[in-house]
């Protein structure tokens, strides 16, 4: 973490200096804002997280429950989730607090009494390499609230307004500078009942399955049921079940599946139960479904181990949906549509399915990573507004293939399993797919097409381990002005930049007039540089696109001190150097970067890491018109 940049910083160096706004009293609700956020779950608070960092324009978010959530439905938080919570920079907390999963257990049957289940195998719950981060349990609620406390640590000291619930929204003239109207109802304290009006440039409706602003702009989920009743409880239990404390997946021969999560705190376990199947067209909230039927269905699973529910702490029963809206955003469903869109809708307004993959909360907050970055950039003037279709372009793919995979994990897991595999020692179906999936269930196969935010193949053979399109994969490397071994994804956080890594060549040192010697000249020095385009001469040289580089010798075999001094730059009112842009390979055994990541030794590469940390684009070390012409198809200069 790096702070004191413009003078000493006593106290917690996360808390930002207040906006001046704040300092002077203005904390009134606006009634006009740049964004309104509709739903304070996952998804919303995300999205409010990256935006409360900008004191410049005003947002705000609504939340129809009177405060902060203490009981949260979802719990599981893939890697790729810890990654981005690594960048929002409180990662270290919930892997602290949370419970991980390290290893998952597999029941079926006992064949030669087929009332008992017995353990048929083991997996590691994450693939080795996969990420660097663990698959974490943690209640949504204790998630949200460290979004909230890094939302009050912002600038703009924002939070939640409780209490309002969303009427309607209209889009007005989009020669208005607010050209939305949205109507909340207060349904708390002593204005219950009051109307209040708030004007928009943007809305972003979090507001979940029924959601409210869905329905404004003509959206409908659309998909099916699959006539499965399910329950969920979080309970306190004393059991014999040697693999309580594991995730667990059980199937019976008669009485249905289990799906066990162990909770944080090291007593607490979810357990999904199958329920009955349900009549055509029949709802589970018509069947009066009681927790003591939850129970002691789950106690028949479990045979003939014991299970003794000491305190239900939360219960629920569903029934498995997949569920996909045909809108992401207002513009009309024609694709010829090329107007840029003012409200968007993310999380379980776009997408719902059943929660026994764990990708709810995941895809949700996924969905806010991705509009967040760009609704800043379009807000700030740096983006023309078309750079928001991409959102809708980019994240439909991403929910379509989570309720694709969905679908099919839910028919597995509630299927009647075949009693002949565990007799040949063949492994069951919903073994074999959970093995298989584990890369889908980690978050980390989301790709993105072919566009102009993610460029061209062309060169995709420097760097075959960073697939373009995909998330930053971090590995270990060593910085170089201090020594100390740290992950490269580490240094990307959620502050809107753009990141150049440059890997060198194997004989470039940074100190010859070889390749990163020319390409920082480029930089530092051309016209044509997208860092000098696109940063204001006020800013830091790293405010918009942050240059960073990797060299393969040994950290004593590199003299920092003869670097370019674009990789030195100096920043801040008193042009303090920043030395934390040079790495070189960690020496430890299997922790080189450039074999991790199949990086071409011989000629190196540019990577370019988007704001929300997907790969943009590879391209030679000597491509700079290139370079240049990627950053050209989407920013702007601002004066």
């Amino acid at each position: 973490m790096q702070f004191h940049l413009n003078g000493f910083q006593g106290g917690d160096p996360k808390k930002s200096q207040p906006a001046k706004r704040i300092m002077d009293g203005d904390q009134a609700p606006a009634s006009q804002v740049d964004v309104l956020i509709v739903g304070s779950g996952p998804a919303g608070l995300t999205l409010a997280a990256q935006l409360a960092a900008y004191p410049d324009f005003t947002t705000r978010i609504v939340e129809q429950k009177s405060g902060r959530m203490e009981k949260g439905q979802a719990d599981g938080i893939s890697c790729r989730s810890m990654e981005m919570f690594q960048a929002f920079g409180f990662a270290d907390k919930i892997m602290k607090e949370g419970c991980w999963v390290n290893e998952t257990s597999f029941w079926v049957a006992d064949p030669k009494q087929p009332e008992n289940i017995l353990r048929n195998g083991y997996t590691a719950d994450v693939q080795d390499g996969l990420s660097e981060m663990p698959h974490v349990i943690l209640n949504q609620a204790r998630i949200q609230d460290m979004y909230l406390d890094m939302m009050e640590d912002a600038p703009t000291q924002l939070v939640p307004d409780y209490g309002r619930q969303l009427l309607d929204l209209t889009i007005g003239d989009e020669s208005e500078e607010y050209p939305i109207t949205a109507r909340l109802e207060l349904v708390d304290g002593e204005q219950k009942g009051e109307i209040e009006t708030i004007k928009a440039k943007y809305v972003v409706g979090c507001d979940g399955a029924r959601s409210k602003v869905r329905h404004s702009i003509g959206g409908k989920l659309r998909g099916d049921s699959a006539d499965q009743a399910w329950g969920v409880m979080d309970i306190l239990p004393v059991t014999d079940f040697p693999d309580i404390r594991k995730k667990a997946l059980i199937q019976s021969a008669n009485d249905g599946s289990i799906v066990i999560i162990p909770r944080e705190g090291g007593y607490m376990v979810r357990l999904y139960v199958e329920l009955d199947k349900l009549a055509s067209n029949e709802r589970v909230r018509n069947k009066n479904i009681e927790v003591k039927e939850l129970i002691e269905r789950a106690q028949r699973i479990f045979h003939p181990y014991t299970l003794d529910a000491k305190e239900i702490v939360w219960w629920s029963v569903y029934e498995i949906g997949q569920r996909l809206t045909d809108k992401f955003d207002n513009r009309s469903k024609n694709d010829n549509d090329n107007t840029a869109p003012r409200v968007f809708i993310a999380g379980d307004a776009c997408h719902t399915h059943s929660p026994k993959a764990g990708q709810g909360m995941n895809v949700s907050m996924g969905d806010s990573l991705n509009l967040g970055w760009k609704l800043i950039s379009v807000l700030q003037g740096r983006a023309a507004p078309d750079l928001l279709r991409t959102y809708s372009d980019e994240r439909r793919a991403v929910a379509k293939n989570l309720i694709d995979f969905d679908r099919e994990w839910a028919k597995i897991v509630s299927e009647v399993p075949d009693a002949s595999t565990t007799k040949t020692g063949e492994m069951p179906q919903f073994q074999r797919s959970f093995i298989e999936n584990g890369r889908i269930t980690a978050g980390v196969t989301v790709t993105y097409t072919l566009s102009t935010l993610t460029g061209n193949l062309t060169s995709q053979q420097l760097a075959k381990g960073f697939e373009i399109g995909t998330r930053f994969h971090s590995a270990p490397v060593v910085r170089v002005g201090d020594a100390k071994p740290v992950e490269i994804g580490h240094t990307l956080k959620v502050d809107n930049r753009w990141t150049i890594f440059a890997f060198a060549d194997a004989k470039d040192d940074g100190t010859s007039n070889a390749a990163i010697q020319k390409l920082c000249d480029f930089l530092d020095k051309s016209r044509n540089s997208p860092i000098r385009k696109f940063t204001k001469s006020d800013e830091d040289i790293d405010a918009i696109i942050d240059f960073r580089a990797v060299f393969q010798q040994d950290r004593h075999d590199l003299a920092i001190e003869n670097m370019p001094a674009f990789l030195k730059p100096q920043k801040g009112r008193y042009g303090l150097v920043d030395y934390n842009k040079i790495f070189c390979v960690d020496p430890k055994p299997g922790h080189d970067i450039y074999n991790l990541r199949d990086i071409n030794r011989e000629k190196g590469c540019i990577l370019i890491v988007r704001p929300d940390q997907y790969i943009g684009h590879i391209l030679p070390l000597d491509a700079f018109e290139e370079l240049s012409a990627y950053f050209d198809g989407f920013l702007q200069p601002v004066s």
